[in-house]
């Protein structure tokens, strides 16, 4: 199942979309528009019409805003196939340094190993930020207990320490209950980010389930009273109904604290890696990827992430041109 159908807000994607056409609203309520210089007008015209393939791929959780602006793209320049996979961020890496991708999305900064990889591959690259996310701890919604978690308690949860955990070792208070434990598959850039800032590279929890489809982990904390999740802001909000997200250090993710930074420090930014090459030779590739951070911002609000400044998606899209 598409990922975008599945968080898609159909009446505030089209008014950002239109807000965006439009040079943005009035007033001092108004938000920041990113500057708008696509194809549309052009293509409703039948010039400018592009043919050719982009191929991408990547993590899953910036998944949502890309597979929505691949629908949303089509209505402009219909004759070009964009495909996007969903490997995660490691697994879109691979692909990228093996040649089989022009861009690749990543939750995560890029790896020096990645990089020296892609140098001894001839593979010049650029990296370009898309939005903001808020990594989410997720509980069942009958959890009363763990609401809000310190970073040292998530450590305590989430580490490898070769016991069987239960709730009671975190806090005596808690129910004598064994913790069961889902997250992302090794292969994703949430995987390693958590592993970075929270673990501080300890071995994950070996009796987690890993999956590389977020949905697979929604629904296994719906299903278990005693089970906790990690993944983006975009999947809690999609199943907010279903389950509830942890506070951390008495901070819930939301907009406004993933944006600031008081999230901390599950705030993150997310990237698209672009092959230079492409953005000079393949005019399709350039283009989608253009329309990508022409229209970053309002897609991600409609799929539950954050944009970034308007001033970063300009500094992007000087990159990009330079490029071409």
């Amino acid at each position: 199942m598409s990922k975008w159908k599945y968080v898609s807000k159909a009446a505030v994607l089209s008014a950002a979309l239109l807000l965006a056409a439009c040079g943005g609203g009035e007033g001092e309520n108004a938000k920041e528009s990113t500057p708008n210089t696509n194809q549309t007008d052009k293509a409703e015209t039948g010039e400018a019409q592009l043919t050719g393939a982009v191929v991408g791929d990547g993590s899953s959780t910036v998944a949502p805003i890309t597979e929505a602006l691949v629908e949303e793209y089509a209505a402009v320049q219909g004759k070009v196939q964009v495909s996007v996979g969903v490997s995660g961020t490691g697994g879109g890496f691979e692909k990228f340094i093996n040649g089989e991708t022009d861009f690749s999305n990543a939750s995560r900064p890029i790896k020096d190993t990645e990089v020296e990889k892609l140098a001894a591959a001839g593979i010049e690259y650029t990296e370009l930020a898309l939005a903001y996310d808020g990594l989410s701890v997720v509980i069942h919604p009958e959890n009363t207990w763990a609401k809000d978690l310190t970073v040292d308690q998530l450590k305590k949860l989430w580490v490898e320490d070769g016991t069987t955990k239960k709730w009671s070792d975190i806090d005596p208070s808690w129910p004598d209950e064994e913790v069961v434990f889902y997250a992302p598959g090794t292969d994703s850039g949430t995987y390693d980010y958590f592993d970075e800032v929270i673990l501080d590279g300890e071995d994950l929890v070996k009796s987690a389930t890993l999956s590389e489809d977020d949905n697979v982990l929604v629904q296994g904390v719906v299903a278990d009273k005693n089970a906790i999740a990690f993944f983006g802001y975009a999947y809690y909000l999609a199943n907010e109904g279903k389950l509830q997200a942890a506070a951390i250090n008495g901070v819930e993710p939301n907009s406004e604290t993933i944006e600031s930074g008081e999230y901390a420090p599950l705030s993150r930014p997310l990237y698209v890696y672009v092959k230079n090459e492409a953005m000079k030779n393949n005019e399709a590739a350039y283009d989608f990827l253009r329309y990508t951070l022409e229209n970053a911002g309002d897609m991600a609000e409609a799929t539950g992430y954050v944009r970034l400044p308007a001033e970063e998606y300009t500094k992007g899209l000087a990159a990009l041109e330079a490029l071409k």
